[in-house]
């Protein structure tokens, strides 16, 4: 059996990663941690945990094999890193971190301990997306990238609440979206998952971001705006938005250009496409909903990694490159701006 435990379960972790663990017949649900007696009972009892404490350093003495990291932002680096040094296999929330040099000492962490490190990008793990790869690896040098997201989230990066969820019983702390101290707003909060798409189909790695946002009264950005280049020289636009209306879907929009044709990917329309030279081009053929999003691959592929199956779609090094992209962006907005360098290397955090 594999042994489970959940640090942080708060409103996503009780809808789908407790869900989805709870499913899998391999799987014991070992220890569930998080502020808020009544609410760790009710998940205790809900779901036959063994174990509930408000005191996540405690399920570090339990018998467990895989941890899923789902605390507000600012908390995932110390606990992540600490469940990796136990033996664990790890799913992180994203942003996986907020510091780019903590993002890579886990990449490090995890290849030492000769664990995995799984990052909750859930459109990684959909059926058909792994074709973009391919096509990415059929239009030659990347020179340009436009990468869009946009939803319909403005009531909670605004402040004012999931409506839409508000008749779940675990609902999510409010300092989690709009502090801007604790990694809440737009780039953070949703940006993140159309770059782990892009950084999964792509090796490119951020250099430098010149960025603006739209903020809220509480500081956190609700619309993002970037200019940036790669390392090599390739250059990218990055936009966030939380402006869709309520009742439509997410737009997800990534197109990839190179010195030999290029790769459009509209989640919306469920459409990828790859074109090359003298008119060719050629279109995935996708499934009728199998891009709306929802998060169980990440959970079950976990599950999948502990039992010595299955791939990782979402590893560390693209949680971290995209927490480097998003920490530059952020960075570049507060200085009204200013271009933003990322520096380099990426050594491990000191001990």
């Amino acid at each position: 059996m594999v042994r489970a435990a959940i640090i942080g379960a708060g409103h996503f972790a009780y809808r789908m990663h407790i869900p989805v663990l709870a499913a899998r017949p391999e799987v014991t649900l070992d220890s569930v941690c998080r502020l808020g007696r009544d609410e760790l009972d009710l998940i205790r009892d809900e779901f036959g945990f063994a174990f509930a404490t408000e005191d996540w350093r405690e399920v570090l003495e339990r018998d467990i094999d895989i941890a899923v990291i789902a605390s507000p932002h600012d908390l995932h680096y110390e606990q992540a890193r600490a469940f990796l040094r136990k033996g664990c296999h790890v799913l992180v929330e994203k942003p996986m971190c907020l510091d780019p040099a903590q993002a890579w000492d886990l990449v490090e962490t995890a290849r030492a301990a000769g664990r995995e490190l799984l990052v909750a990008y859930g459109w990684n793990y959909k059926p058909g997306l792994d074709a973009m790869a391919d096509m990415v690896g059929r239009i030659g040098e990347i020179e340009h990238v436009v990468c869009h997201m946009a939803s319909f989230t403005r009531s909670i990066f605004s402040g004012q609440g999931l409506h839409r969820w508000a008749h779940v019983p675990i609902q999510p702390d409010r300092d989690t979206w709009d502090s801007p101290d604790r990694g809440g707003g737009y780039a953070y909060g949703q940006l993140s998952h159309a770059l782990g798409i892009l950084f999964r189909m792509t090796d490119l790695r951020v250099a430098e971001v010149q960025a603006i946002t739209f903020d809220a009264p509480s500081r956190v950005d609700l619309h993002d705006a970037a200019a940036l280049c790669f390392e090599g020289g390739a250059t990218g636009v990055f936009s966030g938005s939380c402006g869709v209306p309520e009742g439509h879907g997410f737009e997800v929009d990534l197109r990839i250009y190179g010195s030999q044709g290029s790769v459009l990917l509209d989640i919306e329309t469920e459409r990828l496409t790859l074109k090359l030279p003298d008119g060719k081009s050629e279109t995935a053929t996708v499934p009728e909903g199998a891009w709306r999003y929802s998060c169980e691959g990440p959970a079950d592929r976990l599950v999948d990694i502990a039992l010595g199956q299955g791939t990782n779609a979402s590893p560390g090094h693209v949680g971290a490159r995209a927490v480097e992209a998003l920490h530059a962006l952020i960075e570049s907005a507060r200085a009204g701006g200013q271009p933003y360098h990322i520096d380099r290397p990426r050594e491990a955090i000191a001990e």
